[in-house]
């Protein structure tokens, strides 16, 4: 049976708005939405690392110290933020780039964050956000678990992703 609603209907004045979780494999905490936007459009905010505060659901990115106005493959990007109430600042490298479908990056301690956009139409893009920890040892993967930071990051690119459909409300 056909769920009663899909993403972006609208029930009344209220759209409807939903993040799919993703099994992208072990050790990688995967979701996505179809966004009302073309995939350039959201690829310039994403490939911005000025404008990640933008579509930071989580709370910690603040604000970008120094890197180029437009990632590519390579580049490198540092980032004040702030977890736990403790600021910091971290330099992650991009790591794979296709122009207009994907950005990711790696953190300095192994894990990698990845942005893929994937149109449905010229107006509708499917953007998946991934936090993928599969190359970290198993000291790591076991810190990761211990602070809670999967739960975290899970919860994180959700509320990233519900904005990112709200910002695009479409027709």
């Amino acid at each position: 049976m056909a769920p009663p609603f899909r993403a972006g209907d609208v029930l009344g004045s209220l759209r409807i708005m939903t993040v799919t979780v993703v099994d992208a494999g072990p050790r990688k905490i995967s979701r996505a939405a179809e966004v009302n936007a073309p995939a350039g459009e959201i690829f310039e905010i994403v490939a911005d690392p000025r404008r990640h505060g933008e579509l930071d659901g989580s709370g910690t990115v603040m604000d970008t110290v120094a890197g180029p106005r437009r990632l590519s493959d390579g580049a490198r990007f540092s980032v004040r933020m702030r977890q736990y109430g403790v600021p910091y600042r971290i330099t992650s490298q991009v790591t794979d780039f296709a122009e207009g479908r994907v950005v990711e990056w790696r953190h300095p301690l192994g894990h990698r964050w990845r942005w893929e956009l994937a149109p449905v139409s010229d107006r509708a893009t499917v953007v998946t956000e991934t936090f993928d920890y599969s190359q970290v040892g198993a000291a790591k993967a076991s810190g990761l678990r211990l602070f809670g930071s999967l739960k975290q990051n899970a919860a994180g690119i959700e509320a990233t992703l519900r904005p990112l459909q709200a910002r695009y409300p479409g027709s």
